[in-house]
């Protein structure tokens, strides 16, 4: 078994950036909390698709995928005052990239629809790319 202790001394032990360059996406302090909450949640949904796929249940991690995720996901906020919708307040680009990201989930659905883990497992860095390609590039504060 390999000890992590270590690694996270060791990334401790590195120096805080001194300045966040991602791009600032402006949005009232509702929606700054609807969009911590929802982030938490695909956080939390990508966790257990992962798990799911660790214990080779393809389909069930694809039906996650795609309630918590996907397609289905969309416009869940849609029922907020304005001031509490995210997707509305974004910079276009970035809710270009939330779009990308549920497009993604479902086709990572799909895939994992068939119960072959490899094809689902060939989709899922798709899945995370979105993820971290708005992270690395947009902050709310």
């Amino acid at each position: 078994m390999r000890k992590k202790l270590p690694l996270l001394l060791a990334l401790l032990a590195l120096p805080a950036a001194a300045e966040d360059t991602r791009l600032l996406a402006e949005l009232k302090p509702a929606a700054q909390e609807t969009l911590r909450k929802e982030m938490l949640d695909n956080l939390i949904a990508l966790n257990s698709i992962i798990s799911l796929l660790a214990a080779n249940q393809v389909k069930e991690a694809g039906e996650v995928a795609e309630k918590e995720l996907g397609r289905s996901a969309m416009g869940k906020n849609a029922t907020l005052p304005f001031e509490a919708r995210p997707g509305p307040q974004m910079p276009r680009e970035m809710h270009q990239l939330a779009i990308n990201g549920h497009l993604v989930a479902s086709d990572f659905a799909r895939a994992a629809a068939s119960g072959e883990r490899d094809k689902a497992l060939a989709e899922l860095p798709n899945l995370l790319g979105t993820c971290v390609a708005c992270h690395a590039t947009y902050r709310t504060r």
